[in-house]
């Protein structure tokens, strides 16, 4: 029975790319795949270079990726969907390493995570370099607008699937979200306080528009003292502020307590700094390995091993587990840091639900009640189901 169930599954996912990679070719071999995690967007990526390769009997090809775990991750795509003949055609490389590239010319580039290649300094690669076909894919639409018109003029939006439509077509498992509020101590709460008020006076001097302006006067060279100082404060208290929610104390404690009743579960954790990263690894140590920009390389792959040879059972990390890992065997997330950002929360649920019969992921977040957090909170899970408030 369960054997069916994922052939049908397979079955389902199969014909939602195929439909997906079809209306790509018919806007002319450009656009853009918006759909959650677990979909199977770099499944797509392979397909749509070997069509091009091997069908319409094309000779170059570029994948984009963000790391250079996903590098080794699409090489590995096209052996696991037997399209390895095409691997000496194509060239893989990150967004940092491309957007140095020069008068290069591709029969198809595919974009994956292109929500983090169109920053001005990666959209280089665009203006430098000449392409016929283009595939960009990513979970959910940037937030930004400067971005969302970049990847309007790039590649328009051809298809789209959100993380809850994949749950209920089972191309994912099915996921419950807990949001577990805490207190600031004492000290804490007198620090975020002084913060909160300093960002206020800053914004109230900037006036209603306080985030563009304050950008405009840290770029304008021709800005007033005053102008530059209350820009310069409203950024810094930002960061202060979310410096404190961050790294509150009573998060740690919170985080053990969630560890120690599953035990038996493999956990992904994610901090919002890697400074508190590695405290919450060593609150549960030696139960935990530490996965971050920080550490090096072979520390990371390390970390990586340990956790899928079950050696242990908790991976903490910051931003770098956000995309582009599929770890079928851990079904619980605890998040200690957040953003605002809706497509930051799709990535780190997607890590977990990854389809397996009856797995059901379960999130764990904990923020700061009563501070900008909990707005950030809300804000990222405002269009996602199975949400409770604890």
């Amino acid at each position: 029975m369960e054997n069916s169930l994922k052939m049908k599954t397979n079955e389902t996912k199969d014909k939602e790319q195929r439909k997906a990679l079809n209306k790509w070719a018919q806007n002319n071999y450009c656009g853009s795949i918006i759909a959650g995690t677990g979909f199977g967007k770099s499944r797509c990526g392979v397909v749509s270079i070997n069509h091009v390769l091997n069908v319409l009997g094309k000779q170059t090809a570029l994948i984009l990726v963000p790391t250079v775990q996903l590098q080794d991750q699409f090489r590995d795509e096209f052996i696991k969907w037997g399209y390895d003949s095409c691997l000496d055609r194509v060239d893989i490389m990150c967004y940092q390493s491309a957007y140095k590239l020069v008068g290069n010319h591709y029969d198809i580039v595919v974009c994956d995570e292109i929500h983090l290649g169109l920053s001005k300094q990666y959209i280089k690669f665009f203006n430098n370099n000449t392409y016929d076909k283009l595939l960009c894919m990513t979970a959910t639409m940037p937030e930004d607008v400067g971005y969302k018109m970049q990847l309007f003029r790039l590649a328009p939006t051809v298809y789209t699937i959100t993380l809850d439509q994949c749950v209920e077509m089972k191309l994912v498992s099915p996921y419950e979200i807990y949001c577990i509020p805490v207190e600031l101590t004492f000290g804490e709460m007198l620090e975020y306080d002084a913060v909160q008020a300093d960002f206020v006076r800053h914004k109230m001097w900037l006036g209603p528009e306080a985030f563009d302006m304050a950008k405009f006067f840290i770029a304008n060279k021709q800005c007033t003292k005053e102008e530059k100082f209350h820009a310069l404060g409203f950024y810094k208290a930002m960061r202060e502020r979310k410096g404190i929610v961050d790294t509150a104390h009573n998060k740690i404690s919170k985080f053990k307590e969630i560890v120690y009743g599953n035990l038996t579960e493999k956990i992904i954790t994610f901090g919002g700094l890697n400074a508190f990263t590695d405290k919450l690894a060593d609150s549960v140590s030696p139960l935990a390995e530490v996965y971050h920009s920080k550490k090096t390389l072979k520390a990371r792959k390390n970390a990586l091993k340990r956790f899928k040879d079950d050696e242990v059972n908790i991976l903490c990390s910051t931003k770098a587990l956000n995309q582009g890992f599929d770890i079928p065997n851990a079904n619980i997330g605890i998040i200690c840091g957040l953003t605002s950002k809706a497509l930051s929360m799709v990535q780190r649920i997607g890590r977990l639900i990854r389809f397996e019969e009856g797995k059901i992921g379960k999130i764990y977040i904990i923020y700061v009640k009563n501070s900008q957090e909990e707005k950030w909170l809300n804000k990222s899970v405002a269009d996602l189901k199975g949400i409770n408030w604890l």
